[in-house]
C-alpha cells in the first residue's frame, strides 16, 4: 500500500463522539513513550502528523487521521503512565476500553511494545484482555534500532516465550524502527490486505 494523503480529522474525549462512518480503523496503543506518534509519522511519511513528545503521556484524546481518504488511523492515548494521578489513569482506562468495546468501525489493534524492554506486566495484562475480548490485535514492537541485532533476536524471543505461558498461538508481529522505517511496509501491506480480506 502506498500512502498518497494523511489528514488529521478530529480528536474525541469521548468513544460516542468518534467519526460516524463505515470506514475501516486501524488503531494504535502502547504504554506511554513507547514512540506511537514516531511510528505514526514514519508509516505515512509525514514528521508531523502526530504530535511527537519527550514527555510521556502526552496522548490523551482519541485521535482520528484519514488515509487515502479510505480508511482511518486511530491514535489513542498511551496505559500505564505512573506519574498520572489514580483518577486520570482510571479516566484514560475508561475511554480505551469504550473505544475497543463499542466502535463497530475497529478491524485491529497494533500494540506498540518497546523492543528494548524485559516483558512488561502492563502489557502482557493488556493484550490478554484483548484477547479475552475478541479483539484483534498485532503486537508491534518500537525501536528496534535501538538494539544490536543479537538482542533485537533475544528480545523478542524472551517476549514470545512469557506470551506461550498463556496463549495457546500467538498473534501476529511485526518488528518496527521509526527512525529507519524498518516495518512500515509490511504494517502497511498487512493493513491492505486485511482490509481487502474484511471487504469479501
Amino acid at each position: 500500500m502506498e500512502i498518497k494523503s494523511a489528514q488529521f480529522l478530529i480528536s474525541n474525549s469521548e468513544a460516542s463522539k468518534c467519526p460516524d462512518t463505515e470506514m475501516f480503523e486501524y488503531a494504535f496503543i502502547g504504554r506511554s513513550n513507547v514512540g506511537k506518534s514516531s511510528l505514526i509519522n514514519a508509516l505515512t511519511n509525514r514528521n508531523k502528523l502526530a504530535k511527537t513528545s519527550g514527555t510521556p503521556g502526552k496522548t490523551l484524546l482519541i485521535n482520528h487521521f484519514i488515509i487515502n481518504k479510505e480508511w482511518h488511523l486511530v491514535d489513542l492515548p498511551g496505559y500505564g503512565y505512573a506519574k498520572r494521578s489514580k483518577d486520570d489513569r482510571a479516566g484514560l482506562e475508561k475511554l480505551i476500553q469504550q473505544y475497543v468495546l463499542t466502535r463497530k468501525q475497529l478491524i485491529s489493534m497494533f500494540v506498540l511494545i518497546d523492543a528494548r524492554h524485559t516483558p512488561q506486566q502492563i502489557d502482557l495484562e493488556f493484550m490478554e484482555w484483548l484477547g479475552k475480548k475478541g479483539i484483534p490485535f498485532v503486537i508491534v514492537f518500537t525501536k528496534m534500532d535501538k538494539l544490536k541485532k543479537n538482542q533485537q533476536v533475544s528480545n523478542i524471543a524472551a517476549y514470545k516465550e512469557e506470551m506461550l505461558k498463556t496463549w495457546g498461538e500467538l498473534p501476529h508481529s511485526i518488528a518496527t524502527s521509526a527512525t529507519k522505517k524498518t516495518g512500515c511496509k509490511e504494517l502497511l501491506d498487512y493493513i491492505e490486505k486485511t482490509n481487502l480480506e474484511v471487504s469479501k
